[in-house]
């Protein structure tokens, strides 16, 4: 690692108060970052320049200003212009940087020989050798048998499907299905889209379920949950382990997990039979209310509380509070955690949420639940930019899983294909699905079955070293992407420019990769442009420039500016919110949210097994980051949670070696023994476990969530059930 990047010593000075500031509040302020980096800056005195980015350490991609100092990355300030960050960065964000100046850093093409070793080749051979594969297979399976992971970033999600429709094929898949496809996928049967925000600042009352602002989110997020708090709204938190985003909340309500579901329905019972809902709002912006109603009767208080494990007394005090304080009250749309992608029953959670919120009349009301205003770029005349014929066949997995949403598809599905031989080929953009989407086993014996597998990745993660071909991306610090549109309150744009000059130079940005992979498959007439080009052509749709986006980082619309009271137009095919779904009801399901128990119960001495963030990393990705290990380390945030009580039945004491097993995996690791944690649950954070030898500041830490839970896919959405998985837990010695 560079002497000149953010080194261990210098981030390290401040550790403690950065653990503190990312336990209370989820990001750490430039003060508080500059001052643990005094020393070094003290040696400073060359050429400084700054550039304008986007921080990469998690989807969010919060604004930051750069400061390079002969050549080498100084400092990161957080741009204030920009929305998510407001002039700071979680702790995360400063440590990812670091990737730049890795000493494990993929820094040529390389090639997996016939005695399964790596070996350095060129990218003219990467290419050529690649493009014959995938002609092959279009030629004896055709377009379909190929697909494409990729974790959305600004540059890769336009140029991964560019090619894969240059080439016909319709299998684009981001991340979602391990991530946030059941949420999405669920809140667009009922109002049309996959998304929504909770005005929390502005709120009288919030409900998070199973996510924690806290925990690293975005700092704006973060500052909005403290403006509340002081300002006297009532926040709940719902979640089977008390996240750092109790020191903002009133009360945190231990649910068992996977039962948000009838919590939920038993808090809508609440509003429909005590008729506290806004009868006028449903009556003229829903349809099949009276259905969904009629079986609500049975969703009683008393009966979820037998599920849940939450006194009904409670969860009819949380309705009754959220009448008080409607309409400036929701529960916020979560991401992964609770319903993302969860249970068997996230889809319907998502859908039941959306409900709940519409017995409040919350939408797009002050306090309540929003659907801010966007801008995108608009359409390109210039012909070098035409999208290539749309591919003739849908995405697969979209019979199978109708529900699950077109613009992420669900990987778990051509991950099967993979391994039933249907698919032949895959690639891999910034996406480590062998790691962190669903069973590890499964997985990799997947994707051994491909004739072809190309991963391109800035380090050997676990997906590349089951790769055929692995191609070194540069790190998101030297290269220009293309601008990334940001809906919001005021909507903006915001621009991740180049930091750095290569620091290896036979690395290529994404948009180099995939062109020259273009050029060698035959359909190089769709790339010619570079991403200076396209990306100056989308802006100036929207009046600007590149140079004048360079120039601020930041651009806002405050002519697009939300306004409160606006009556969302619903984009379902009955134009209002649907109570009733025909799709769903197609699919196998309810036509209307009704009741649907997770797919395992724990047994006996079973636990479920939950993950979740912490607020120094993310799931697999930052694991290899020096500093950020280190903390780790420091505060043993390896160990797995165990509930107080649990664990004097077990005989486990905090700090002791356990033992973690069920028929998929066992593993050992310390435990941490406390009270803020459901006592039917098990935690185990998601960013452990590395299995690559090359990465090796994370090799062998921890335990890897994802080696003990199934492969399956939610019913209808396709998503992974990543917390459908239970586990037993023994003191190691016992």
């Amino acid at each position: 690692m560079s002497e000149n990047a953010i080194t261990r010593r210098s981030f390290l000075a401040g550790s403690a108060g950065a653990v503190a500031l990312t336990a209370a509040a989820g990001y750490v302020g430039f003060n508080a970052w500059e001052q643990a980096h005094a020393e070094e800056a003290a040696q400073g005195g060359g050429e400084t320049k700054t550039a304008h980015s986007l921080c990469n350490a998690c989807s969010s991609k919060c604004g930051f200003t750069a400061y390079v100092v002969d050549g080498r990355l100084d400092k990161l300030i957080g741009d204030v212009s920009h929305p998510y960050a407001k002039g700071k960065l979680c702790a995360r964000g400063y440590g990812y940087s670091q990737i730049a100046y890795s000493k494990d850093r993929l820094t040529d093409p390389l090639k997996k020989n016939d005695k399964g070793q790596f070996e350095v080749i060129s990218w003219d051979q990467a290419f050529s050798e690649i493009a014959d594969k995938v002609k092959a297979i279009i030629g004896s399976d055709g377009p379909e048998a190929l697909a494409m992971v990729q974790d959305p970033r600004p540059s890769g999600k336009y140029y991964t499907k560019r090619f894969m429709h240059a080439l016909g094929s319709a299998n684009v898949y981001t991340h979602g299905a391990a991530c946030n496809l059941s949420k999405e996928s669920g809140f667009t049967q009922v109002i049309g889209t996959g998304n929504y925000s909770s005005d929390v600042a502005n709120s009288k009352m919030t409900m998070f379920i199973g996510r924690s602002y806290a925990d690293a989110i975005r700092p704006s997020s973060v500052a909005s949950l403290q403006k509340a708090h002081e300002k006297g709204a009532h926040i709940v938190l719902v979640d089977p382990r008390c996240s750092n985003s109790r020191v903002f909340a009133d009360e945190w309500v231990p649910i068992n997990p996977g039962t948000d579901l009838a919590l939920v329905l038993a808090m809508s019972h609440v509003l429909v039979t005590r008729g506290l809902y806004d009868e006028a709002y449903m009556r003229e912006n829903t349809v099949g209310f009276d259905e969904w109603a009629t079986s609500l009767a049975e969703c009683t208080p008393e009966w979820a509380a037998g599920i849940t494990g939450i006194d009904a007394g409670t969860i009819a005090r949380l309705a009754v509070e959220f009448a008080d304080a409607a309409p400036a009250a929701s529960i916020e749309p979560s991401w992964r955690g609770a319903f993302g992608c969860s249970y068997a029953n996230s889809g319907e959670t998502a859908r039941a949420i959306c409900l709940f919120n519409t017995l409040l009349g919350c939408w797009n009301q002050k306090g309540g639940a929003l659907f801010t205003s966007s801008v995108s770029a608009g359409k390109l005349t210039d012909e070098r930019f035409a999208d290539p014929k749309k591919p003739e066949a849908k995405i697969a997995g979209s019979a199978e899983y109708p529900l699950a949403l077109s613009s992420m598809g669900t990987n778990l599905f051509a991950a099967q294909q993979a391994k039933e031989g249907a698919i032949k080929g895959m690639f891999f953009y910034n996406s480590n699905m062998a790691a962190g989407y669903s069973n590890t086993a499964y997985l990799a014996e997947a994707l051994s079955n491909l004739d072809l597998c190309v991963v391109v990745d800035v380090q050997m993660s676990e997906t590349a070293m089951l790769a055929d071909y692995v191609l070194p991306d540069t790190s998101y610090l030297e290269r220009l992407e293309l601008p990334e549109f940001i809906g919001g309150k005021v909507p903006a744009v915001a621009l991740r420019d180049r930091v750095l000059e290569k620091i290896h130079p036979n690395t290529k940005p994404v948009d180099e990769i995939f062109s020259g992979l273009a050029e060698a498959c035959g359909v190089g007439e769709y790339f010619q442009f570079t991403v200076d080009e396209l990306a100056d052509a989308q802006l100036q749709t929207v009046g600007l420039s590149l140079n004048t986006l360079r120039q601020m980082g930041t651009a806002s619309f405050p002519e697009k500016e939300f306004s409160y009271g606006n009556m969302p137009k619903w984009k379902t095919p009955t134009g209002k919110i649907q109570c009733t779904s025909e799709a769903c009801e197609k699919a196998g399901l309810s036509p209307y949210p009704t009741w649907v128990a997770p797919a395992v119960m724990p047994m006996g001495n079973e636990l479920r097994l939950i993950g979740g963030k912490q607020a120094i990393h993310s799931h697999t990705q930052t694991g290899n980051i020096e500093d950020l290990m280190q903390i780790t380390k420091d505060y043993d945030l390896t160990r797995v949670w165990l509930n107080a009580d649990m664990a004097s039945r077990l005989g486990i004491a905090d700090g002791d070696e356990v033992e973690v097993s069920n028929g998929e995996h066992t593993g050992r690791v310390r435990c941490k023994v406390t009270q803020r944690l459901n006592p039917t649950a098990l935690y185990m954070p998601s960013h452990y476990g590395c299995s690559s030898p090359d990465q090796h500041t994370a090799y062998d830490v921890g335990l890897r969530q994802m080696d003990f839970v199934p492969f399956h896919l939610e019913p209808g959405y396709g998503a992974a059930m990543t917390q459908e998985a239970v586990v037993t837990v023994k003191k190691v010695g016992a």
